[in-house]
């Protein structure tokens, strides 16, 4: 198999899938975020993005909506795209549920400029987005697309030294730089391991330059980079606990950056946004 539309249709196949298991999980907790004030959002993008009152904000690769909603809890003005139907029909009934304002689009990513108008104080992306895009120069096409003149894309993303390990988080097997696709099998799922799937899944890691480098071409501009040897996510084989709450990969703490944020601005207009 060798068609890049052929492997998008298994991945949307995988994550179909997974979207029952995430709902009922406890790694997501639903129903406890579902309460008044609930916010699935962690300290790391809530602090680098500050005050999103007010705010456009276009979620990509949106999942079932969660932090999107938890945006839209906090005053942004919000619209969610996935490429998985059942994951954007989750997020639509949670959005009325709650009482939401929300607009959810379904299509892959690569293709929201043919399903959606307009242009957004903030762009925003984060936790698992990059290994699933074959390719990043049009995925920055989109960002761009979607920023207003002074506007602000946002990812808080898992390092992709972080990729370069095995299944098991214990010795270097894949290669820091885009060399191509990764096959494996979809057994289980990082929000519930005793959950029991089946398929195939087709990743790509991404260098830190090229996706730095893939957005500079497009224009924006470097305001902030951080990296970070922790996850705020237990959803990696051999993770521990650390007193900080963080998660670490076991025999490897403090060692490998896990997590990495950019936090970059669309010139021609004054600032629509600005850090707390």
């Amino acid at each position: 198999m060798n068609s890049l539309s052929e492997y998008i249709n298994h991945n949307r196949r995988a994550w179909n899938a997974r979207v029952p298991v995430h709902v009922r999980s406890s790694f997501y907790d639903v129903e406890g975020w579902k309460r008044e004030g609930g916010i699935s959002l962690t300290g790391i993008e809530l602090r680098e993005m500050g005050d999103v009152r007010g705010r456009s904000l276009l979620h990509l690769q949106c999942h079932f909506g969660q932090d999107t909603l938890s945006w839209a809890r906090l005053g942004a003005h919000v619209v969610g795209c996935d490429f998985s139907e059942p994951a954007i029909a989750q997020a639509r009934q949670l959005a009325e549920e709650l009482s939401l304002p929300a607009e959810f689009v379904c299509c892959s990513v690569y293709d929201l400029p043919q399903h959606l108008s307009g242009e957004f104080d903030i762009v925003f992306t984060s936790y698992g987005v990059l290994g699933w895009l074959p390719d990043l120069e049009p995925w920055a096409n989109v960002v761009a697309h979607f920023l207003k003149p002074g506007g602000v894309f946002y990812i808080a993303e898992f390092h992709p030294v972080l990729w370069m390990l095995d299944e098991q988080m214990q010795a270097l097997k894949y290669p820091y730089h885009n060399a191509g696709v990764i096959e494996s099998e979809l057994n289980s799922t990082y929000a519930d391991r005793s959950a029991v799937l089946s398929g195939k899944e087709y990743n790509w890691n991404h260098s830190l330059s090229e996706v730095l480098g893939s957005l500079l071409r497009r224009g924006l501009q470097l305001e902030q980079f951080e990296e970070y040897p922790y996850s705020p996510f237990n959803c990696f084989p051999n993770a521990v606990r650390g007193d900080d709450g963080y998660y670490r990969i076991r025999g490897l703490e403090n060692v490998l950056p896990l997590v990495f944020t950019l936090r970059m601005r669309k010139g021609g207009g004054g600032a629509v946004t600005d850090p707390a």
